[in-house]
């Protein structure tokens, strides 16, 4: 295996990473941004009341976008165990 073919799988990986993060991170965000304008509305400055928010809608976007995420990541692993003959060369 040469450095061409371990420098395509790093990325390969690195980006079905990214994708599959991506949900995840992009409703943590939004929830945050949610109830950190509720707090700054309502003057509450309560800092652990970002976390449950947040926890519940992680859990939820997990359970809703679950099956994607890891279709796409038993993908990518049987990509790489079918090709495995040629990368031990």
């Amino acid at each position: 295996m040469d450095i061409g073919t371990v420098t395509d799988i790093t990325a390969e990986a690195l980006y079905l990473v990214i994708i599959t993060a991506a949900p995840m991170l992009l409703v943590s965000l939004t929830v945050g941004l949610l109830v950190s304008i509720f707090q700054t509305v309502t003057s509450i400055q309560e800092q652990t009341l970002t976390f449950v928010p947040k926890f519940l809608s992680i859990f939820i976007s997990i359970m809703v976008m679950g099956h994607w995420m890891l279709g796409n990541i038993i993908g990518l692993m049987e990509k790489l165990w079918t090709d495995f003959a040629l990368y031990i060369r």
